[in-house]
């Protein structure tokens, strides 16, 4: 009965720790390990932080969690029905798959766990002369991962301070092109329209019915400013713009998109479902502080236009720094029409695999389901990742090239090795 008891309080404060305001953890910052979490057990536990016997007194509940979840996942702090990519509103799950990830994170650390894992890289590496890497031993290398900006990226691949310079000077002028700036900003007005109209069918609010009212009239402004000019004709063809009347409206300037979003902001402040669309305003504010006094009037010539948008990208190539998250917004929305943080599962890191020139980067992904679109769903989100990752170590020039590797974990699925995009992706099967 004591062990049973003691067992209990053990899987309690786990799953406080566990909870959506936890599990998502820093790498800068101080970890929070288990052991954290584990301080009221009087159980001996080990070598790994964990008692033995509490990996298979967990994997009931696991089982029980993802049977639950088995059509949805977590996309970048979202839940998605992977069956339609419809989004998923419903705290109480958003909870429940909060507690599969962390519970998934603390069971690969089991040695049968790890000892299947070891099999599995070694089948998937047969043939070549270079060694499988050692991965996913640590508890640090188990952790969740939020990526933010570029300097957390750098953080993580070791890049130094003369590298981080190389890596922004060639990424910038590619993210900060005007069509990147207005796309990246409809993206993110689109997507809290659509939230707004969610929140306004269940409880609706002063705040929100104003804010929709500030959205569209920002979708219509910066369609409008964009449609003047035929983008498809050469730059001869395009005559300069006739004035109707003897008076011609005042130009306007990107100062009026920031007043937009300041109000948007004001509006929704206190709206705790949309806290995180609230957030990438402020983000994105940073940006168009920075462009307010360029004019955006698109009623002129197109060499005035042209002019203007150049002044936009200069601005925002000299403002923007390595640690901005408005550069990194403008990054994913070029390399993956997304405007979302990044969030990885299990972090990985970086290891040696037997050739001098060589590392490889091994991050992952816990899914609720073995099921072919749940697998390559998780597939596809876990290539994005690495391919970011990838991205930037090339750009930055690192003396050793680097090769990727995602793995997958499931409850009771069939291990197995998949290549997606030239890049080896393990599933790996939970079984105790």
């Amino acid at each position: 009965m004591r062990h049973n008891f003691m067992a209990y309080k053990c899987v309690q404060n786990l799953l406080h720790v566990c909870s959506a305001k936890y599990v998502t953890r820093i790498r800068n910052n101080a970890p929070l390990h288990m052991n954290a979490a584990l301080h009221y057990c009087s159980e001996p536990l080990g070598d790994r932080g964990v008692h033995l016997g509490w990996h298979d007194e967990m994997l009931p509940r696991l089982v029980e969690l993802t049977n639950l979840l088995s059509n949805v996942d977590l996309v970048d702090g979202r839940l998605v029905d992977i069956n339609d990519n419809s989004i998923v509103r419903d705290d109480n799950l958003l909870q429940k798959m909060h507690h599969i990830k962390a519970l998934g994170r603390a069971l690969i650390g089991h040695p049968s766990v790890q000892e299947e894992m070891a099999k599995n890289v070694s089948d998937a590496m047969a043939g070549r002369k270079c060694s499988p890497p050692i991965c996913f031993t640590k508890p640090i290398e188990r952790e969740a991962m939020s990526v933010c900006n570029l300097t957390r990226v750098c953080d993580f691949l070791n890049v130094s301070a003369q590298q981080r310079k190389t890596v922004r000077f060639t990424i910038c002028p590619q993210v900060t092109q005007h069509r990147i700036f207005t796309g990246a900003l409809e993206e993110l007005l689109k997507g809290l329209k659509t939230e707004m109209k969610f929140f306004d069918t269940r409880t609706p609010t002063k705040g929100t019915l104003m804010g929709q009212q500030i959205v569209s009239t920002c979708l219509k402004f910066l369609s409008e400013t964009a449609s003047r000019q035929d983008d498809n004709a050469s730059s001869w063809m395009r005559p300069k713009p006739s004035k109707v009347g003897n008076s011609s409206p005042s130009p306007r300037k990107w100062e009026e998109v920031l007043e937009i979003f300041n109000d948007l902001i004001y509006c929704l402040r206190k709206e705790e479902g949309l806290s995180y669309y609230v957030s990438k305003l402020e983000v994105m504010k940073e940006g168009l502080t920075q462009i307010k006094d360029v004019f955006i009037d698109r009623d002129i010539g197109y060499k005035e236009v042209q002019l203007h948008e150049s002044l936009v990208q200069k601005k925002l190539l000299k403002t923007l720094g390595h640690s901005s998250r408005c550069l990194f917004t403008l990054l994913r929305y070029y390399l993956h029409q997304s405007i979302r943080d990044m969030e990885v599962e299990v972090s990985g890191g970086l290891y040696e695999i037997g050739e001098k020139d060589k590392l490889c980067l091994c991050m992952g992904k816990i899914l609720t389901s073995g099921e072919e679109n749940m697998v390559w769903n998780g597939v596809k989100r876990l290539d994005r990742v690495l391919g970011l990752f990838k991205f930037v170590w090339d750009i930055a020039g690192m003396d050793r090239r680097l090769e990727v590797q995602g793995h997958l974990w499931c409850v009771g699925a069939e291990s197995k090795t998949i290549i997606y995009g030239g890049n080896s992706f393990i599933i790996h099967g939970v079984r105790f």
